[in-house]
């Protein structure tokens, strides 16, 4: 039988997606998300029918987790409509992704596991195109510069800026990194 307290629920998921990041997907078991959230040994089996099923669930949580709160998204249409408004913003998904390194940690383990499991592939496939297409029309809607090209491209290259600073934290200093954020706004807006 599958327990449908959804707290509960969410602190087993976020329990998993600190195991992803720390262990690896080879290391997301039952017993590992149950130590991590401090729950008696079986709580994550009355949630979740098996590992792939944690899996699937995990990638949907790291976004609800990642997802701008309403103040930010409410600045998105406060302000002047040019490329600095856009280089303000960029800046803030680059900080707010990388507040929470677990997070994007779990879904690079979720993106490799998925190239070996098609049903993952799938959902994580359909939610990171929901993400995509969300940036691209709020973009368009606010009226800032630039089409949903450049809002593709500024979501790629600013995917791959922060796999660099969780992954090799000193390839990079910080004010590269920002001068890069400002030099990707300036060129593709």
């Amino acid at each position: 039988m599958v327990r449908r307290n959804p707290e509960r629920r969410a602190a087993l998921l976020d329990a998993a997606i600190e195991v992803l990041a720390n262990e690896g997907a080879r290391g997301l078991t039952f017993r590992a998300v149950d130590q991590q959230a401090e729950v008696p040994a079986g709580t994550t089996s009355n949630y979740f029918a098996n590992r792939d099923e944690i899996l699937m669930s995990v990638g949907a949580r790291v976004y609800e987790r990642l997802e701008p709160d309403e103040a930010v998204m409410a600045a998105v249409d406060e302000g002047p409509r040019d490329r600095a408004r856009v280089t303000e913003l960029m800046h803030e998904v680059v900080e707010r992704v990388a507040a929470f390194p677990t997070g994007f940690l779990a879904l690079l383990e979720l993106r490799l596991e998925a190239t070996r499991r098609p049903g993952l592939r799938e959902v994580l496939t359909g939610r990171v195109r929901a993400d995509l297409d969300f940036n691209v029309e709020n973009h368009l809607k606010s009226g800032l510069p630039g089409d949903g090209t450049t809002v593709t491209l500024l979501w790629l290259a600013l995917n791959w800026m922060i796999v660099e600073r969780l992954t090799l934290p000193d390839l990079l200093t910080p004010e590269e990194r920002h001068d890069l954020i400002d030099a990707l706004v300036d060129r593709l807006a």
